[in-house]
């Protein structure tokens, strides 16, 4: 005979995945925050696969503090394996969920691929986590990595991408020095605004861009001697 509590738990446990599967996105968000609130690890998987299909914005950041909420040994392996899906979201949201946890044990597993990833989100949040997550030694290589795709995207990337090198502090000026001296107007410009950015973290990034175009319209040698 099942023990009653034990059948009493399987009920709850089975009402709260399918409230996660749920049309309206309030119920899905009420059982991501009930399985945060009671975390058992018996809802990774349902949790995980979640993440990479759920439509709410809202929702996936309550399915990732859900996930931060259980044992990050049983969670890292899992979304792991998802930044080799197939699936855009899958790779983004684990990659968000990763740099919450906060693991380093993750950082082997963002690759050259991720960072540069043909999705912007996956590659937006790639660089982000990479910024969480890189230890001590490897900071001066993912510069290098991130500095490659200076002038790619909308605002938003390229803002993503100038808060991720800024995270790396100091060691990403000769980068930057490399990348204002480009053939590529597009480029200069947004590793200019990336420095200005560095140097006063708090100046606001359009018009750090302003700032930057202005000064690359008036050729190679007036941004010689504005950087001096």
């Amino acid at each position: 005979m099942v023990p009653i509590n034990s059948t009493h738990s399987n009920t709850q446990h089975t009402r709260l995945l399918d409230a996660l599967a749920a049309a309206n996105s309030s119920t899905r968000l009420e059982a991501a925050l009930a399985a945060g609130t009671h975390p058992d690890p018996g809802f990774i998987d349902a949790l995980v696969e979640r993440c990479a299909i759920e439509p709410d914005f809202f929702v996936r950041d309550m399915l990732t503090w859900a996930l931060t909420r259980l044992p990050s040994e049983l969670t890292v392996p899992k979304l792991r394996a998802e930044l080799r899906s197939e699936r855009a979201q899958a790779r983004s949201q684990a990659l968000h969920t990763l740099s919450k946890i906060g693991d380093p044990t993750a950082w082997s597993a963002i690759t050259r691929s991720l960072l540069h990833d043909a999705d912007d989100e996956v590659a937006r949040t790639a660089w982000r986590a990479a910024a969480v997550l890189v230890p001590d030694g490897q900071q001066e290589w993912l510069g290098a990595e991130l500095a490659m795709q200076f002038g790619r995207g909308d605002r938003e990337v390229r803002l993503s991408l100038s808060r991720a090198l800024v995270a790396l502090g100091e060691v990403v000026e000769p980068v930057l020095r490399t990348a204002m001296a480009s053939p590529d107007p597009t480029v200069r410009a947004h590793a200019r605004a990336t420095e200005r950015l560095l140097l006063d973290p708090d100046a606001g990034f359009d018009l750090a861009v302003d700032a930057a175009r202005r000064v690359v319209a008036l050729g190679p040698d007036q941004e010689e001697t504005t950087a001096c």
